[in-house]
């Protein structure tokens, strides 16, 4: 018997979230859809390479001013 194994044991987070997805089935196909809104995107990788290409470099502390030349 493996000594970490809690086989009867049911956290009550893990007991609410089968309570709701039992309770509202189409609940896991709106949450894939809404991930598809927000992150599932295709990326132009020409756009990519191009943003990537005009990155402007940091300074090293941010809120120094450069001396001027004059």
């Amino acid at each position: 018997m493996n000594f970490f194994s809690r086989p009867h044991y049911v956290s009550e987070t893990t007991a609410f979230i089968d309570a709701l997805k039992s309770k509202r089935p189409e609940l896991e196909a709106a949450q894939r859809d809404g991930r598809a809104l927000l992150w599932d995107k295709q990326i132009d990788a020409e756009v990519a390479t191009n943003a990537a290409a005009a990155r402007v470099e940091q300074q090293p502390y941010v809120y120094q001013t450069k001396p001027s030349l004059a």
